[in-house]
């Protein structure tokens, strides 16, 4: 079997397929884009409704990919496949703009580790707080999740910070985490918290380049504002 099956030799899958192919990407609307994945879930029928309705209810396709799996399998029309279909994708977008960072020095491709951090944390609906571990060419050692809280509170642990960095041989940091509210304005505990892990950091000669606030489509420096 192909891996778009059409209705006929000239049905709208295969259309779809050929648009794709001659035309790119770009050539194709956010519906058709989730129409098309969920081709994958579902052999034959018309999957242009659900993808329409998935993206009314999340407001965009980037959304969908970043729904909870949970809450997707509960959805109108969903299933294991679909969702595992899903979420495979966002996480090979995820994948593929984490191996663009890695690529080179972290400081030297800011825009690129924008998009990256933006893709992975913009959408999330708690916040969570990560740290990338640089060696001493600021390239990215590891990207970790040092934890996950509520809508607006993650704590964190500076002593905990530090023993990682020391366990994969960092010299810098950068630490993020998300706003879910979509508002990157730093918080007194953002920069009381930065100070703490800053000074823990400095006993083992270790340097926190910046701390970075995701919001929804904005992103705060606590470096750019003065607060680092």
């Amino acid at each position: 079997m192909p891996p778009f099956p059409s209705t006929g030799p000239h049905g709208h899958r295969g259309r779809m397929r050929d648009k794709l192919l001659e035309r790119g990407a770009d050539a194709l609307a956010d519906y058709e884009l989730l129409e098309m994945l969920l081709f994958f879930a579902f052999k034959t029928g018309d999957t242009k409704p659900l993808a329409k309705e998935l993206i009314n209810r999340y407001g965009s396709f980037a959304a969908v990919l970043a729904a909870p799996p949970r809450e997707l399998l509960e959805a109108r029309g969903l299933g294991p496949h679909s969702v595992s279909a899903i979420k495979l994708v966002q996480a090979s977008a995820l994948r593929l703009a984490k191996a663009e960072v890695m690529e080179r020095p972290v400081l030297n491709n800011w825009d690129r580790l924008s998009d990256y951090l933006t893709a992975a944390l913009a959408r999330e609906r708690v916040e969570q707080f990560r740290v990338l571990f640089l060696d001493p060419r600021n390239r990215l050692l590891a990207d970790e999740a040092q934890g996950k809280g509520t809508v607006n509170h993650t704590p964190v642990y500076p002593r905990e910070v530090v023993k990682r960095a020391l366990e994969v041989g960092a010299t810098a940091l950068i630490l993020v985490h998300n706003h879910p509210s979509g508002d990157p304005t730093p918080s007194r505990a953002d920069v009381e918290m930065t100070a703490e892990v800053k000074a823990a950091a400095g006993v083992f000669g270790i340097a926190v380049h910046d701390h970075l606030i995701v919001g929804n489509g904005r992103q705060t420096s606590l470096r750019r504002e003065g607060l680092l």
